[in-house]
């Protein structure tokens, strides 16, 4: 039994979960954070690169949706050109957000993946839900005191994750 801070995966970038892969795990729909998983803060928008990502995983069957901490403004400016299912201020690790999409979507738990860069938001989120948890690192950190400490408190997690993957 997986710990409920251990992801059900960590690779070192999104665009390391594939079409092929997501679908072999029977997951038909990715929820994603955006900030530090997807982008930087300072991306308003989705890259080149993330884009063709997302098309690869839409080509497949695969619908991409947000869940995100931050608010209405930037979430919406992100998701301006996609229209994608989001859901700003999302509050995790609380559930409520989630468990509605399950609720409204009617997809089983087993078809879902939620992607994001911190273990005690996204991956305990995910793991409260009954959801795949799918973790990467952050793409530039915030510096923060606040932030420096979570992700203090996260790396030996991320790091016990990696050791205990490989040695199975």
């Amino acid at each position: 039994m997986k710990h409920f801070l251990q992801p059900d995966d960590y690779r070192q970038d999104f665009s390391a979960y594939t079409a092929e892969d997501l679908r072999s795990r029977g997951i038909r729909f990715l929820m994603c954070d955006i900030d530090n998983t997807l982008v930087t803060y300072d991306d308003p928008e989705p890259t080149p690169r993330l884009l063709a990502w997302f098309k690869e995983l839409q080509e497949a069957g695969i619908t991409v949706g947000f869940m995100s901490n931050n608010d209405e403004a930037r979430v919406s400016r992100f998701n301006r050109e996609l229209g994608f299912t989001a859901f700003p201020d999302a509050h995790k690790p609380l559930t409520k957000t989630m468990k509605r999409f399950l609720k409204e979507s009617g997809l089983r738990r087993e078809e879902v993946a939620h992607l994001g860069d911190q273990i005690f938001t996204d991956v305990c989120m995910a793991r409260a839900c009954g959801v795949t948890s799918l973790l990467v690192p952050p793409i530039k950190d915030v510096l923060t005191p606040f932030f420096r400490f979570k992700r203090m408190l996260e790396k030996p997690l991320v790091a016990y994750y990696v050791a205990h993957r490989r040695s199975n």
